[in-house]
């Protein structure tokens, strides 16, 4: 008779495979986490595996000449605690291969298992690469297959494809596409890539900068200026809502700010990038629905107002007061 299936210790050491982790019905299977991840709020409680080398309180620019720093001497941005890992004994760790600044990155991994990988039982790990729309999918694929339940992963993502099916459906229906601006960093200055410009899609918008399934780049105050855009929206990598308000006098105090269309016309939003945009997993479908309630207000109420979203009116606002919230 063949043994019984033993329950997975999983540990995720990337924010949005936790995500998928518990929409696939296994948090409570989870036992370890990265410094980032904290959503469902109750994966809190679970011990941290990981910290960054750098200080993440700095402003934007000091942020990201840390970041820089460590790229340029080929050091990685985390540090993961082998001991810690060594202690939860997991049967399965979850990290990434996307990108080295945004999370735990496999090499990472690799490093701090290296005296476990070589036991008797070392545990699975999956690396996930979400570069679009459908690297999501299949990234939720895989973490089913590895967990034993692909029914569930093929079930969630049929889900959340029907979720964006109904946004794209209703913003077709709208009398135009407005153009808009997403940015992904604020100093020095970023546009979002990889899958938001496949959500501005679905939000019936036309996106200006950045492309489905690259990186995003690095995008010259010039080129912000002329695409001038009808809309944009501001949603730093691991910024929420007030962080990103707090970033904002490099960008608003510029002189070419004020002529921009968007800065003119008040159509200019901050998003929480971090628990949203910047997150490959089930919560894509609130950050498409973030887009279409800021690009069609007369279409989709605003259910997310105030928590994903807010309107920020640079005609009225001054510098003193960006500086002051």
């Amino acid at each position: 008779m063949p043994e019984p299936r033993a329950e997975p210790r999983i540990v995720s050491l990337i924010a949005s495979a936790t995500e998928i982790v518990a929409a696939l019905g296994f948090g409570r299977n989870l036992v370890g986490r990265s410094h980032e991840c904290d959503f469902p709020p109750e994966v809190l409680t679970l011990p941290a595996c990981s910290e960054p080398k750098i200080d993440v309180h700095g402003t934007s620019r000091e942020i990201d000449e840390r970041v820089k720093s460590l790229a340029g001497a080929a050091v990685s941005v985390y540090r993961v605690f082998p001991d810690v890992l060594k202690r939860l004994n997991p049967t399965h760790i979850i990290t990434q291969t996307q990108c080295e600044v945004c999370a735990v990155s496999l090499k990472d991994v690799e490093q701090a298992m290296a005296e476990l990988i070589g036991t008797e039982r070392p545990p699975q790990i999956v690396a996930l690469a979400p570069m679009e729309l459908a690297d999501v999918w299949t990234d939720i694929r895989a973490v089913g297959q590895s967990l034993g339940a692909p029914d569930r992963a093929k079930a969630l993502v049929g889900t959340l494809q029907k979720e964006l099916d109904a946004i794209r459906a209703r913003a077709a229906s709208a009398g135009s596409r407005p153009s808009i601006a997403c940015l992904e960093w604020i100093d020095p200055l970023m546009s979002c890539g990889n899958w938001v410009p496949q959500l501005v899609e679905i939000a019936g918008g036309t996106n200006l900068l950045g492309e489905a399934g690259k990186h995003s780049p690095w995008l010259e105050w010039d080129k912000l200026a002329a695409c001038d855009a009808d809309f944009i929206a501001i949603m730093p990598c691991g910024f929420d809502i007030a962080r990103t308000q707090a970033e904002l006098p490099p960008l608003v105090e510029d002189s070419r700010w004020p002529k921009l269309r968007a800065a003119r016309e008040g159509r200019v939003y901050l998003t929480d990038g971090n628990q949203f945009f910047n997150r490959p997993g089930p919560r894509l479908v609130e950050s498409a629905r973030i887009l279409a309630e800021i690009l069609h207000p007369d279409l989709f109420r605003n259910s997310l107002e105030g928590t994903g979203w807010v309107h920020f009116d640079s005609r009225r606002a001054s510098a003193h007061r960006v500086r002051a919230n």
